[in-house]
């Protein structure tokens, strides 16, 4: 455990931190939803992005808390391959089942789409850097190194599974976020209509 500063501090992923993940999945993926989109139910962007992962792979997710709550998240898998097809067995039939496709393009019509058309990566990335991650901060936590903190701490522990390499999923409008991967030395390795898929060899 790091802590940087007074207030957030890196911690292991505690079941009883999947509240506040799926709150700041869903402020981070919606921002102010509960004023633009007040009628989205704030469940689905976490089953799709965050509850898989700290049910599949705990041991390789962390938390960002302070005194708030819950204020940021890193959640990964080590095999992208396997964790996909759990989710096949184990995570999406009560989802879909839960949550039957929607007409029209409302916020829940495209995450549920997401539910029933699970995203994956293109399988030459995966082959060379198996292991992916999903990060989010709230902006009360950002600006203090807690990024760089939560994306080493995730590498060091996938070496030591003696994984090959790590790969994320990037809008191609946040440049923000490209920059800061780029400078912990992550590359462009394959473009998606919205999207980059950048890696590092560990």
């Amino acid at each position: 455990m790091r802590i940087l500063g007074e207030m957030s501090t890196v911690v292991p992923f505690h079941p009883s931190h999947l509240p506040g993940v799926y709150a700041v999945c869903m402020e981070s993926g919606n921002p102010g939803w509960q004023e633009s989109t007040p009628e989205a139910n704030p469940d689905l962007l976490g089953h799709v992005y965050a509850g898989p992962y700290a049910i599949h792979s705990p041991e390789l997710a962390s938390c960002v808390v302070d005194e708030l709550g819950v204020a940021g998240y890193l959640l990964a898998t080590a095999d992208s391959n396997a964790f996909w097809e759990w989710e096949a067995t184990h995570w999406w039939p009560p989802l879909r089942a839960q949550y039957p496709r929607l007409s029209g393009d409302s916020w829940d019509s495209t995450i549920i789409t997401l539910i029933h058309d699970a995203p994956r990566t293109p399988p030459e990335i995966v082959a060379s850097f198996p292991a992916h991650l999903h990060i989010d901060l709230l902006p009360r936590a950002q600006g203090q190194g807690l990024g760089r903190v939560l994306i080493e701490n995730l590498q060091a522990a996938l070496k030591d599974k003696g994984v090959p390499g790590l790969h994320l999923d990037v809008g191609k409008d946040n440049q923000n976020a490209i920059e800061f991967y780029r400078h912990l030395g992550f590359e462009i390795a394959h473009a998606a209509p919205e999207s980059y898929f950048m890696t590092i060899a560990l």
